[in-house]
């Protein structure tokens, strides 16, 4: 009789259980439609923003602009044409478009080592226990990178400029003559400005990575004996490789965009050709100041520079696997 009731008690709970999870599904689908409610806004302008200006370009990158009409010249009314693929072999097959791809390499073997030593040198500084007030350290240092870039950019002219500027001035009362726009410092001209705006960025990086180390770390090693420089060399920096190789990532992808600096520079150095780097070489075809001009060329001058891009963040990801494993 025992036995009975007990089968008969386990029975309802059982059924109990199964009538409960139509409601637990109907909470966690309730759950998931309010989710998406909240995501909707954002993955609309994600859309709309991201997503289809970059299939749009990716379509106009196969057609380019031609004159059709009546004439010896062709007439006056531009039309789109779809010419295929011929976009991206005038790309490839382009000096202009690796020289610049050149100049890009070159800075960045200039610039991304130099900022990133600069950074991590930085954040261990003010991670130490010799910093006092970090708050204001950290945010002197990552000020410039709430700078607009074209704002830097203008500053740093204005700076490089001979005949106004008091940092040239004050150079040359000390009998150093300096002129930031010859042709074989120029480059190194647009790295310090790089330098200068996002050295506090990367040094954030460095700083949380350096942050998120264990203490007892730090405690374990005095007790064995360790000093300071061995404290930052044996522990410190093994534990920031994977946030230098993200902040490596960051700074390579951004000097292929390299845009700014030698734009504004333009306007104090007419030797700054219109396809200087690529992205200038990009815009100026999209204005029409460089032949073969509109969308399709610029387009396909930027889906090239993306699928550089591309094969960065790849090695990226293997690096980063590497150095996981080990």
């Amino acid at each position: 009789m025992t036995a009975t009731t007990h089968s008969a008690k386990a029975a309802k709970a059982g059924a109990g259980r199964r009538a409960a999870k139509p409601g637990r599904s109907n909470a966690t689908k309730r759950a998931n439609r309010y989710g998406w409610a909240f995501m909707a806004p954002f993955a609309i302008l994600f859309v709309f923003v991201f997503i289809l200006p970059i299939i749009w370009a990716i379509y106009s990158s196969f057609f380019r602009q031609v004159a059709t009409g009546g004439g010896a010249y062709g007439g006056g009314e531009l039309v789109n044409q779809f010419v295929g693929v011929e976009n991206f072999i005038y790309v490839i097959t382009s000096q202009d478009f690796w020289a610049g791809v050149g100049r890009v390499v070159v800075y960045t073997v200039i610039q991304v080592p130099i900022m990133i030593i600069i950074a991590l040198v930085l954040a261990m500084i003010i991670d130490s226990l010799v910093v006092k007030h970090i708050g204001g350290f950290r945010l002197g240092y990552f000020l410039p990178y709430a700078i607009p870039g074209m704002v830097a950019s203008i500053i740093w002219v204005y700076l490089y400029n001979g005949q106004i500027s008091p940092l040239v001035k004050g150079l040359a009362a000390l009998g150093v003559n300096v002129d930031f726009f010859n042709d074989n410092i120029i480059l190194g001209s647009m790295a310090n400005i790089t330098t200068w705006t996002f050295t506090g960025y990367n040094m954030i990086i460095f700083l949380a990575a350096l942050q998120a180390i264990p203490h007892d770390l730090y405690e374990a090693a005095r007790i064995d004996g360790a000093n300071g420089w061995q404290i930052a060399t044996k522990i410190k920096l093994p534990n920031v490789r994977s946030a230098a190789l993200l902040a490596m990532l960051l700074s390579i992808v951004g000097t292929i965009q390299l845009f700014n600096e030698p734009q504004i520079m333009q306007t104090s150095d007419p030797g700054i050709s219109k396809s200087y780097t690529p992205m200038m070489m990009a815009m100026n075809t999209s204005q029409g100041t460089i032949t073969p001009s509109g969308d399709g060329p610029a387009n396909a001058i930027a889906i090239v520079m993306a699928l550089i891009a591309g094969i960065l963040a790849m090695i990226y990801a293997f690096a980063e696997r590497k150095v996981n494993q080990e």
